[in-house]
């Protein structure tokens, strides 16, 4: 930055020092945090008259927070899950703040009790085991493309990857020279985890990797998969192949292949089909990467199938026999059977 206000020294700290080498951050939680800042930086500028050679720590108080909140939500007209991140990242920034500047720690805690706002919570999108194999018959596994990119689909399928997980992958990721066969991912916050490989993934895989040339020791920290250009394959380069094949698919059985569905449907649907298969939520947990319980709770929540089929199991028939001779019905001549009735 070239201005040397306070505010100025510290977020460039914040962003370019202490996310990334204390705190390990993505690069994408970096790139998502710096956007919140800028967008801090317009409002300062557009809405209270403070350029940014002019802004300095002393502004960012509470007041100006929530009402920079505000103007996301009335003005910008973003989500409440927008919002929500923005705080997000100015929370954490007030977090470093009150070590760093400490004569100021009532400033930062005010700004720390500003609460998220409640958001809708979506019902996520997901394939039936029918859709997902439906999906993966697209690839013209004749030519090079179609097979690289049945390796792609399946994999992040098999896995419960994230988009961006796979598109970091490197040939040294991959363990399937003998069992038990794996592959390592770095999910949110750089974490590694270490998720099995089925069989059947294994053979595509191998293919895919002999093809290509990739077993050589040389080639151990190339990306796994590279695009036409031998570069490192994108997150919309991956997003845009999966939507070309659920076209494709689409367009065969509609009723399997919703409108929208995106790479991290994909991850929902292994998630849903590790719950229905009776794998313990610990272990999708651990496979997805998840750091709580909670968050892979919402499959069991949304698991209506494993509702229903617990429910039947549950079930003891307390009701009255539906063939009990009614005998009105019988009795041909109303008129009789009411002169009866006792």
């Amino acid at each position: 930055m070239t201005t040397t206000t306070d505010f100025a020294k510290y977020l460039s700290r914040f962003l370019s020092e202490y996310l990334p080498h204390e705190r390990n951050v993505s690069h994408n939680t970096i790139a998502s945090y710096r956007d919140s800042f800028v967008q801090i930086i317009d409002f300062m500028k557009n809405e209270k008259n403070i350029s940014l050679e002019s802004l300095s720590l002393k502004h960012l108080d509470r007041e100006n927070v929530i009402a920079f909140l505000r103007w996301l939500v009335d003005e910008k007209h973003c989500s409440a899950a927008t919002r929500n991140y923005r705080l997000a990242a100015i929370h954490s920034f007030c977090k470093y703040l009150q070590y760093e500047v400490i004569d100021k720690m009532e400033q930062w805690q005010k700004i720390l009790t500003i609460k998220a706002m409640r958001t809708e919570v979506k019902a996520f999108k997901y394939l039936s085991t029918e859709g997902i194999k439906l999906l993966l018959e697209q690839p013209d596994r004749s030519t090079w493309k179609g097979r690289r990119h049945l390796a792609i689909l399946s994999l992040m399928y098999d896995t419960g990857a994230r988009v961006q997980e796979v598109a970091n992958l490197t040939v040294d990721s991959v363990r399937i020279s003998s069992e038990p066969y794996t592959i390592r991912l770095f999910g949110k916050g750089r974490k590694a985890r270490i998720v099995p490989l089925v069989k059947e993934q294994t053979e595509i895989l191998r293919s895919y990797m002999e093809e290509n040339h990739l077993n050589d020791s040389c080639k151990a920290s190339e990306p796994l998969f590279s695009n036409s250009k031998h570069q490192k394959m994108t997150r919309e380069g991956i997003s845009y192949i999966l939507s070309t094949y659920a076209s494709m698919a689409r367009k065969i059985s509609p009723e399997l292949i919703p409108d929208r569905f995106s790479c991290h449907s994909l991850r929902h649907s292994r998630a849903m089909h590790l719950l229905q298969a009776g794998v313990n939520l610990v272990y999708i947990r651990d496979i997805l990467g998840h750091v709580s319980i909670q968050t892979t709770d919402i499959y069991a929540r949304a698991d209506s199938k494993a509702k229903r089929e617990t429910l039947e199991r549950a079930y003891k028939d307390l009701t009255p026999d539906g063939d009990i001779d009614r005998v009105w019905e019988r009795n041909k001549d109303l008129r009789d059977w009411l002169k009866g009735l006792k």
